[in-house]
């Protein structure tokens, strides 16, 4: 039987794959698993039409083996993770499918600690959705209630603030990719001083990350060079991840974010440990960098959980993904575009330079990733004609290059990234490989 949690919670199109039905079961088997009665958990969610649906469903499952359940409403996952964390929750729920289409959505759950759930954990709850549920059923004063806490956000709000440096006189434009970030991050910017930009900040319950956000920031490029703003940022549907826009509408990746917080630790000697954790996916051109001043990428599976696994094992400060996903191991236990976004301005006014001045003496090497569409992508190792052109494309790019493929684990994509030297070379490899895919494992 398939799992059903995957990298990042329990995803699939609602009210298809993820039903009203099989959030109830959830919300019953973690609540056991998670404490049950008088225990409570927070609940939030991004702003997909079916937010609410499944925020009732989920409630009400974790309410009828005992437990307390508190709605803060739209909040950023790393909010969720926040309030999750205080002492008056055991756990807390995000339903969101962060950077899919409106059509999708998931349930993520973070434990005390604000950490996403270990995998035995998530084992222990899809074990009690199997088969007969007989998990108890209390009565009357038994059954927990579900009460509104939407003010809770505030508390999340207050963090970042607290954050912020002064960008009195500063022009930023924000892409809330209407999304969870659309109350939060505008308010967050404006108490830096700074002349605030918001674009993509009018949720309908369809629109979230359509032609916006981390995963389509061409949008607001074009507005950083229009509006003359000094920076923007392009946050995805949850607000986990975020695209950096420096002031001539060129767009960086989690990979910049890593560079720059990494450069300016070495230059003042805070950088300890000497590593820093990436992915698989992290450009070499980084890598490289860091280890002309001595220090180690570490690198990972795909999933800021890993990262942040990695993170706690080896003390490092930080470490992300080239999505954007970035992680402040001193105030976060997972990726927050917000708090990233901020961080990026304290080190660009510390550095006293601009966002492309500063991204000018950065070497990435050339990237390309290609997702297509396969439904079989977790086939791919076992299919002869594609296994063979991959091969043949890695002969092909020997030490001059990286290959990789990724079923993803959010959505039916096989990610084919290709790095090399050139970047007409690691064009054609990934557009030829992808070919090989689409007709192979479609």
């Amino acid at each position: 039987m398939t799992r059903l949690f995957g990298t990042d919670g329990v995803r699939g199109v609602a009210n298809l794959d993820l039903t009203p039905e099989l959030a109830l079961r959830l919300g019953r088997a973690a609540g056991h698993v998670l404490g049950g009665p008088r225990h409570s958990v927070v609940i939030g969610r991004d702003t997909r039409r079916s937010g609410r649906m499944l925020e009732s469903a989920l409630a009400a499952g974790l309410c009828s083996v005992g437990m307390e359940v508190r709605l803060v409403g739209h909040v950023p996952t790393p909010g969720l993770a926040f309030l999750a964390k205080t002492d008056q929750f055991v756990a807390g729920a995000v339903i969101s499918a962060s950077h899919n289409p409106a059509p999708d959505n998931g349930i993520k759950f973070f434990d005390h600690r604000a950490q996403k759930l270990a995998d035995g954990v998530e084992d222990q709850i899809e074990a009690l959705m199997t088969g007969d549920d007989t998990l108890p059923r209390p009565t009357e004063g038994g059954i927990g209630l579900v009460g509104d806490s939407r003010a809770l956000v505030k508390e999340y709000e207050a963090f970042l603030i607290s954050k912020a440096p002064r960008l009195s006189g500063m022009r930023i434009a924000l892409d809330c990719a209407n999304g969870a970030t659309y109350r939060v991050a505008p308010a967050v910017f404006a108490h830096t001083g700074a002349e605030v930009l918001a674009y993509f900040d009018k949720p309908d319950g369809q629109n979230i990350n359509d032609g916006c956000g981390a995963t389509a920031p061409e949008a607001l490029q074009q507005l950083v060079v229009d509006h003359k703003a000094d920076a923007g940022f392009a946050f995805d549907g949850d607000g986990d991840r975020v695209i950096v826009i420096d002031e001539r509408g060129r767009a960086h990746n989690g990979d910049f974010v890593l560079a720059l917080v990494a450069r300016h630790f070495i230059r003042h000697n805070k950088l300890d440990p000497k590593i820093v954790v990436g992915t698989v996916m992290t450009n070499g051109g980084l890598e490289s960098m860091l280890a002309r001043d001595g220090v180690r990428l570490e690198r990972t599976q795909v999933g800021d959980r890993y990262v942040w696994e990695a993170m706690e094992r080896l003390g490092a400060q930080f470490g992300g993904e080239s999505s954007g996903h970035v992680i402040f191991r001193e105030y976060s236990t997972t990726g927050d575009g917000i708090l990233t976004a901020l961080e990026v301005l304290h080190l660009m006014r510390a550095e006293g330079r601009s966002l492309a001045d500063l991204a000018d003496e950065m070497q990435f090497w050339p990237q390309v990733t290609r997702n297509v569409k396969a439904a079989r992508r977790r086939e791919w190792e076992a299919n002869d004609v594609f296994r063979a052109a991959k091969e043949s494309a890695e002969a092909k790019l020997g030490s001059t290059g990286r290959l990789l493929v990724r079923p993803s684990g959010t959505e039916p994509v096989l990610r084919i990234t290709v790095e090399a030297q050139s970047s007409t070379v690691a064009s054609s490899t990934a557009k030829d490989l992808a070919e090989v895919a689409a007709k192979e494992l479609a």
